[in-house]
């Protein structure tokens, strides 16, 4: 099925304490995206990069949610362009960027939905919970907040982004590859009806047994699935340059058939590709992968 694909990168590192991953959008240009994205059939638009404050030029305010108003700034334009590509009938292809983005690209996909008085299912691909808040984050970086605030938990200034709360239901939400959760974000895991799928689940259960429960979750009663693809989901032996690297995860070909079947469903509308940290990167091994992935998430197949 052929998309009209609309390509937004946000140079945004505000959200963690590493710096680097506001380079992450130039590492996927960098390796072919676009010219990639078309050879499958797919019409491309890029429309560069938004403009986003470095932290450099303010003082980052509340060490519990650090530079939390530039986010959420950042966020709510986010969010306009989103619905506006959504409205245009184009696939929106987020490049971040640290995740903390994710309030303002998720919400602006539910928003245009929201309108027509329906919901959205997210998946959640990620080595970590996103699930702190700025009374649970032991760091204060908002990167690790963002699913939270999605399902209504946590700063006002993310919860009630889009003007209404949850942007995302809860019980619409599955999040694969988890591997590295604090102590309080687990509790908030637990309580909050979200479907968690661990390392352990993959180990065990095996990455297409995973996925096709996880794909059942969020499609179920939704207008569509918002993928958020953390590079640090796959193991640093393959994706080296990620924000937050965490030994122990899914291999080259689970990733792959993460995305096969998530292209599969038909069921993505949307999707981010977030926390590529070229600085620690080597040779753009991991905006390579992320090029990799985004195609097969895509329709790319091998035969």
């Amino acid at each position: 099925m052929a998309h009209k694909v609309r390509i937004i990168g946000v140079p945004m590192d505000l959200g963690a304490s590493r710096r680097g991953v506001d380079m992450g959008p130039s590492a996927l240009r960098v390796a072919g995206l676009q010219s990639q994205i078309k050879q499958l059939g797919h019409q491309v638009e890029d429309v560069g990069n938004i403009a986003v404050k470095q932290p450099e030029e303010q003082h980052y305010g509340d060490k519990r949610a650090k530079y939390l108003k530039e986010i959420s700034a950042t966020c709510q334009g986010l969010a306009a362009i989103v619905e506006q590509s959504m409205s245009d009938g184009s696939l929106p292809l987020v490049l971040g960027g640290d995740h903390s983005l994710a309030v303002g690209s998720i919400g602006g996909v539910a928003s245009y939905f929201h309108k027509q008085g329906k919901r959205i299912g997210l998946l959640w691909l990620d080595a970590h919970g996103d699930m702190n808040t700025p009374e649970s984050s032991p760091s204060g970086n908002v990167h690790g907040m963002p699913l939270a605030a999605l399902i209504g938990v946590g700063a006002w200034e993310l919860t009630d982004l889009t003007g209404f709360r949850p942007i995302v239901e809860p019980r619409q939400v599955a999040l694969v590859g988890i591997r590295d959760l604090d102590s309080k974000e687990q509790r908030l895991m637990k309580q909050s009806g979200v479907h968690v799928f661990t390392m352990r689940d993959i180990d065990e259960r095996g990455m297409r047994e995973v996925m096709s429960e996880a794909l059942r979750f969020v499609t179920d009663d939704t207008a569509g699935v918002a993928v958020s693809l953390d590079m640090d989901f796959v193991d640093p032996g393959e994706a080296p340059g990620v924000g937050t690297p965490v030994r122990g995860g899914v291999t080259y070909r689970e990733a792959h058939l993460a995305m096969e079947m998530i292209a599969d469903s038909r069921a993505m509308i949307s999707l981010e590709v977030v926390e590529i940290n070229p600085v620690i990167d080597l040779h753009n091994q991991t905006g390579d992968f992320g090029v990799e992935l985004v195609l097969s998430g895509l329709g790319k197949k091998i035969l």
